[in-house]
This record gives structure tokens, C-alpha cells and sequence, in this order.
């Protein structure tokens, strides 16, 4: 397959009155057309920030290196014109809280209408809650919420009206940040069929953010787990949760409660603080299979077993 997005060595720093908060560092990652990848990990790990950062959607103290490679071209080349022009068309991404995104004083057709029309000013209101409309189907929503304002809907209908909007212009990248948030495990387990059926569909890639370790191994094609800002593992998922090479996404799996769960688990400590440079690998203070080396040196990713793993360990 195609790729749609390749990261090279992507950081991505706050500068801030007590220094720099490295939120993402040196990140590579390649996302391939119509498929899903999982990106996973705790709170704080600059997961959103890498969903941002891919759409320069960053505020003015953000600091990014590297190359954000997107159809060929380096996004953080692009003026920022350019880059607002592919956002909406060719890239999307569907925000967490989708309360807190869709404007309370607007009714679902204006957010259609102000949408189609910052990209095609010529098209008449008409024509495009007629497009809206098609839209709305393929996410399984009746015509007439079009009519609603965001409070008068329940989560889960605003959440398929966020990722309607997202596909208007049949974009070729969707970063869904926490997609599921705030609802419950049904509905949750309907958006992402909803999404894959529609990623097929509409030939798209996904980059799937969340904190949900289940969603992603039944939804996603690889995975890729985030700490500290970098990335520990990335690989194929039925590989990567059947044997998870790196001592956090272990932990992260043992952590997940099941039928058969007994006794709770959790990652002993909190993750680093990311102001600062850091020294040696950062899940360090936490791991219980640490090293020496493991305190001063930074490990690199290194290929490991028969499906090449990309795992940043020293153990390896």
C-alpha cells in the first residue's frame, strides 16, 4: 500500500517562561492508505499534540522540526494558506467533546453550509445542504436533525455529525482524537464500525487516538505506543498485543481489565516531565526490567523478531 503520511524525525516544542516542553520528539511514522492506525498511550504523552502538530493546528509558542510528508509534500513547508486549504479537503480530523466544537448558537445546517462555503464560496446554501444531506446518510442520520441545534441531540448523534463534516470533501487522511469520548461502551463500539465502514468507503486513512487499548485491537491495522513524547513500539496489532516487546506496552496490556481479570494493575509511577532535555530512556523510573545503561542512554529503535518491531529498548 500507498502512503498517504510519513513522519520523519517530527518534534514538537512549547517554548514556555521556564524553558522548552518537548510535547513530541523525533517521531517517525508512516500511515498507509485506507488503512487505521492506533496511536495509544497515557495522558500527557503528546498524542493530541502529534494529531496537531500533523495539521498545524499548534498555538504560536509551538516549535516544529522535521517534515510532516503529506501526497508528497512537506506540510511544514506550505504557507499557511496552502496548509488551510488541505485541511477540511484532504485532511480532516474529528476533535474530542464534540459539545465543545459544534457552535451552540448555530443550527447542524449552518455548521454544513459555513464549512462547504469556506471551500467552494460559489456554492449556493441549496446545493450544499443537498450535499450535506448525502453526507448525513452515510453516517446513518436523518435529514431532518439539520434543523437542531447541538443541545437539542444526544453524544452519539453529535459525534456522527462531527464526523460528517469531516467528510464532505471525501478527505484522504481523518485524525480522530478520542472519537468515543463520554460515551458509553455501546455507542462507542458503533462509531468505530460506523468510522471503518466508512474509511472503506471513502478510501481513506485513519489515525485513531485514544486511550481504549480494546478499540484498537479490533479496529486498528498497526499500532503505535506513545510515552514520553517518542515512540516506544510501533508494529502490526495482532503481533504487537500477542507479544508486546517493550516493558510500558506490557504494562499498558496488563493494565486492561477482562472476564478473567483478578487483581488490578497499573504502571507503577507517572510519566516524566517533559520540560527540559531528558537523559537516557525516559520510561527509566518506572520499568521493572531497567538497566544501568537504561539511566544515561537514550535507547534507539531497533527492528526486533519475524514481523521487524519497531521497539525502543535496550533489552533488545
Amino acid at each position: 500500500m500507498t502512503a498517504v503520511l510519513e513522519l520523519e524525525h517530527l518534534s514538537v516544542t512549547y517554548e514556555t517562561t521556564q524553558g522548552g516542553v518537548h510535547a513530541v520528539q523525533d517521531v517517525d511514522l508512516t500511515i498507509a492508505s485506507g488503512s487505521i492506525m492506533g496511536l495509544v498511550g497515557e495522558s500527557g504523552c503528546g498524542k493530541s499534540t502529534l494529531g496537531r502538530a500533523i495539521l498545524r493546528l499548534l498555538p504560536d509558542n509551538a516549535d516544529m522540526q522535521g517534515s510532516v510528508r503529506f501526497a508528497g509534500r512537506d506540510l511544514l513547508s506550505l504557507s499557511a494558506k496552502q496548509v488551510r486549504d488541505l485541511r477540511g479537503r484532504n485532511l480532516a480530523m474529528i476533535f474530542q467533546d464534540p459539545m465543545t466544537r459544534l457552535n451552540p448558537l448555530m443550527r447542524i445546517r449552518d455548521h454544513f453550509i459555513e464549512t462547504i462555503r469556506a471551500h467552494d464560496p460559489e456554492v449556493r446554501p441549496e446545493d450544499a445542504l443537498e450535499r450535506a444531506k448525502k453526507v448525513l446518510a452515510d453516517v446513518r442520520v436523518p435529514s431532518d436533525r439539520l434543523g437542531m441545534y447541538p443541545h437539542e441531540l444526544s453524544g452519539g448523534m453529535r459525534q456522527r455529525i462531527m464526523i460528517a463534516l469531516c467528510l464532505l470533501f471525501n478527505p484522504a487522511l481523518l485524525i480522530a482524537d478520542e472519537p468515543t469520548t463520554a460515551l458509553d461502551v455501546i455507542l462507542e463500539a458503533q462509531i468505530l464500525q460506523l468510522l471503518q465502514s466508512i474509511m472503506h468507503e471513502y478510501d481513506m486513512a485513519v489515525l485513531l487516538i485514544t486511550h481504549n487499548l480494546g478499540l484498537v485491537a479490533e479496529f486498528a491495522d498497526r499500532v503505535a505506543v506513545m510515552y514520553a513524547g517518542r515512540i516506544a513500539e510501533e508494529g502490526a496489532t495482532v503481533p504487537l498485543f500477542r507479544e508486546p516487546r517493550h516493558p510500558y506496552t506490557q504494562g499498558l496490556l496488563r493494565s486492561v481489565i477482562d472476564l478473567e481479570t483478578t487483581k488490578l494493575y497499573s504502571v507503577p509511577g507517572e510519566p516524566p516531565s517533559l520540560l527540559g532535555d531528558s537523559i537516557g530512556c525516559p520510561f527509566f523510573p518506572r520499568c521493572e526490567k531497567r538497566m544501568s545503561v537504561c539511566e544515561t542512554v537514550f535507547p534507539e529503535i531497533r527492528l526486533v523478531g519475524e514481523d521487524r518491531r519497531k521497539v525502543a529498548c535496550h533489552l533488545y
